[in-house]
């Protein structure tokens, strides 16, 4: 008996240096830079949270809160334009990216519950010249596509997407044609920008006007958001565009047109009405909650962005950050840095 605790004392003793080992091997492969975001002691208010991510790397930090019973604050650090040494400001324009498929996914809910579209019809019903060129249209739905669950894959994995930047005069779709599913419609899940690329030409397909004036009648002016623009052509005083940087290029991104641009405010009041019910009825709320999330994160080469509202706070949180990476790692800080904001937000509401 006492020699089987013996082996069962060792067994344990080279568990732990097995385990310690394999903890300071993955720990020597994590960038020490996000180590360092986590581990730092949390400042005491969110400007200087902002300021002190800069040191991360970053170029330029805008950050609004919209609390519950305050007025909204505005927080910005670094450099709008690096070049010309120009102040990053809380009211510059930016390249929101993928937040824009929470405005498409109000956009669907709203015409379907006008009927003026069909959720359970498929890609086929709407776009026949796919059929054997996305495999499975005839039984991808409109639903599954809002869900990322249709299995189309994502134009922007193909290589030759980032081979032919900017992709100027070319239809990005050919990205994602002639090649096998992800998965079965429906089985799986998987984020696709493809799927979002289509259900805007079905907004502009069923409305016969383009998605950004739908997104107007329907979104922006009832909202009275003025500085929220489609596209780079749309915007009267590029000026007011922050510039966007990629680690290692020289280049400013600002003049690639990648989709929707708008100031942090505006980006704010959408995400506050989306989460408040003020923005959709009573019958596209609950239709909307059954398809889509209602926080979203965005990236493009020299832009990255969090929307978020946090409802143990009552508070709407938009980050922007103008400095992209490779390796990712710009995204991770910027999501390490929203969560101390928040947790700054929630200390300051608890004391």
């Amino acid at each position: 008996m006492k020699n089987s605790r013996h082996k069962t004392s060792k067994g344990k003793q080279i568990f732990r240096i097995i385990l310690f080992v394999s903890t300071f091997i993955s720990l020597w492969f994590v960038p020490w830079i996000l180590v360092k975001a986590w581990i730092v002691p949390l400042p005491n208010t969110v400007q200087e949270q902002v300021d002190q991510t800069l040191s991360y790397g970053f170029d330029g930090v805008i950050v609004y809160v919209d609390e519950a019973g305050k007025p909204p604050a505005f927080y910005a650090a670094g450099y709008h334009n690096r070049e010309l040494k120009i102040p990053a400001n809380p009211n510059a324009l930016f390249k929101i990216a993928s937040i824009s498929k929470l405005y498409v996914a109000v956009a669907i809910t709203k015409l379907a519950n006008d009927n003026r579209l069909s959720l359970n019809k498929t890609v086929a019903d709407y776009f026949p010249e796919l059929v054997g060129r996305i495999e499975n249209v005839d039984k991808i739905t409109l639903r599954m596509m809002v869900q990322h669950r249709s299995g189309i894959p994502n134009f922007t994995d193909n290589p030759d997407f980032w081979k032919n930047q900017a992709n100027t005069n070319i239809d990005v779709l050919q990205y994602a044609l002639d090649l096998p599913a992800d998965f079965e419609p429906n089985k799986d899940y998987g984020y696709s920008n493809t799927n979002y690329l289509l259900l805007s030409r079905i907004i502009e397909q069923v409305t016969g006007g383009g998605r950004q004036d739908y997104f107007k009648k329907e979104i922006l002016i009832p909202l009275g958001l003025k500085n929220t623009f489609g596209s780079l052509d749309e915007v009267k005083n590029p000026d007011d565009i922050m510039s966007g940087y990629y680690v290692g290029i020289e280049d400013d991104f600002k003049t690639e047109d990648q989709g929707m641009l708008a100031t942090a405010e505006d980006v704010g009041k959408f995400l506050r009405a989306l989460n408040d019910g003020s923005l959709l009825n009573e019958n596209e709320m609950k239709l909307y909650s059954s398809l889509y999330e209602f926080n979203h994160g965005g990236l493009v080469p020299g832009y990255q962005c969090m929307a978020e509202y946090h409802k143990d706070i009552d508070a709407v949180v938009i980050q922007f950050m103008n400095t992209t990476d490779f390796e990712g790692y710009q995204w991770n800080l910027l999501e390490i840095t929203h969560t101390r904001v928040v947790k700054i937000l929630r200390k300051a509401k608890n004391l």
